[in-house]
């Protein structure tokens, strides 16, 4: 037990629904990350409730409740001093995806003159979309499995929302055979992602989850859940 001097401060953990990150499957709250911080409280010795919320909310606690914790986010400059961070806890990256039977697209150039780039209605993906310039964004899906319906569907040529771990995840949910969806090569974002917690959080217990999570990279166990939810890319 690495020991919180924090432990029975009411301090309140939330997430987002972002597989595979943190979601609910069989009405129970899961995730790599979800696996991590109760691996990390274990090892603290603290208990505090996670509550999953819509993703705009669960950012608003963070900002506006004391003694907020909010996993899984991306580490931007723009969010570096509104919190106290731990982490890292894995790096991703974010590319955009076609329908490998649709002409290739292998440039920046061509996804921003393309007709249309869909993705998700609010969140950090369509910001940084449109801080590379692109002006072809369709907004529309409310979540992350209605870019892939949209996709299939024909609605839409171009999807940007997902992590390779999550378009993974979201074609096993939806069924969606292997060679159906392609990469294009282009990377439009990499970051790793952390926990955040509001800045009047103790540093001591910053400390603390910041030792726990060390030990578990340490010892193995943070590689072990990462490789419980790597499953190949469809290419």
């Amino acid at each position: 037990m690495l020991g919180s001097a924090t432990a029975a401060e009411p301090y309140q953990v939330v997430t987002e629904e972002w597989a595979p990150y943190n979601y609910v499957e069989n009405n129970q709250l899961t995730g790599m990350t979800t696996e991590i911080v109760r691996a990390i409280m274990t090892l603290t010795g603290d208990d505090f409730e996670i509550s999953l919320q819509p993703s705009m909310r669960a950012t608003q606690i963070l900002k506006n409740r004391p003694k907020t914790i909010m996993y899984s986010l991306f580490r931007t400059p723009e969010r570096e001093p509104l919190y106290k961070w731990v982490g890292p806890i894995v790096e991703e990256s974010i590319h955009a995806y076609q329908l490998s039977d649709s002409p290739p697209i292998n440039s920046l150039e061509q996804l921003l003159r393309a007709p249309q780039v869909t993705t998700r209605h609010a969140g950090l993906v369509p910001q940084m979309l449109q801080s590379l310039g692109f002006n072809n964004l369709d907004k529309s899906a409310t979540e992350s499995k209605l870019l892939y319906r949209m996709l299939l569907a024909g609605r839409t040529n171009i999807i940007v929302g997902d992590t390779a771990a999550g378009v993974a995840y979201y074609s096993r949910q939806l069924s969606i055979a292997p060679g159906t969806l392609r990469k294009i090569p282009i990377e439009l974002y990499r970051s790793s992602l952390y926990i955040a917690f509001s800045t009047d959080s103790d540093d001591e217990l910053i400390a603390a989850w910041t030792r726990a999570l060390e030990k578990l990279r340490q010892s193995g166990e943070l590689a072990r859940i990462q490789r419980r939810y790597e499953q190949p890319t469809q290419q």
